[in-house]
């Protein structure tokens, strides 16, 4: 985690991610959510929504950057932040790439109930290395954290 950049906005908009997180989960949704700021206001929000809306790719990272895509009219999402509760999968980091947003920043990271896929490894590697894309981890980890594995315990009980 880069506390250099980590600021009172990282945690409200965090913050702001977990109660679509929560959300989703009342919804009967794996727990994930997402919020795009651009200018320090909500352009993108999303939360978990692939069983109701019937959709594998109603991730909560998809919908709030196609959201921003709509109202800054380009996919291109240029001096963006996207905060998500979760390591995206593999699907959304490739969205993430994509929309070449400036910042990415994570609540959870560790999810010990999804095996990561190596692809989803070198994934994380690309944009850590390659891309102009900022990554900080763990904003509010154990609260994020705790959220997920809770859900998966309780669908295995």
């Amino acid at each position: 985690m880069n506390n250099n950049f980590l600021n009172i906005k990282d945690t409200f908009w965090m913050q702001y991610a977990l109660i679509l997180a929560n959300q989703a989960q009342l919804n009967g949704e794996v727990p994930v959510g997402a919020v795009l700021i651009f200018n320090n206001r909500i352009i993108g929000a999303g939360l978990n929504s692939s069983i109701s809306n019937h959709d594998p790719t109603a991730h909560a990272e998809i919908l709030a950057l196609q959201e921003g895509g709509k109202i800054l009219k380009n996919y291109r999402l240029i001096n963006t932040t996207l905060y998500v509760t979760l390591e995206p999968c593999i699907m959304c980091l490739g969205a993430i790439l994509n929309s070449r947003i400036n910042r990415l920043v994570l609540g959870s990271c560790s999810n010990r109930n999804v095996k990561k896929s190596q692809i989803t490894v070198d994934l994380l590697k690309e944009i850590k290395n390659n891309t102009k894309i900022q990554v900080d981890y763990s904003i509010y980890n154990s609260i994020c954290t705790n959220l997920i594995t809770n859900f998966f315990k309780n669908k295995r009980n």
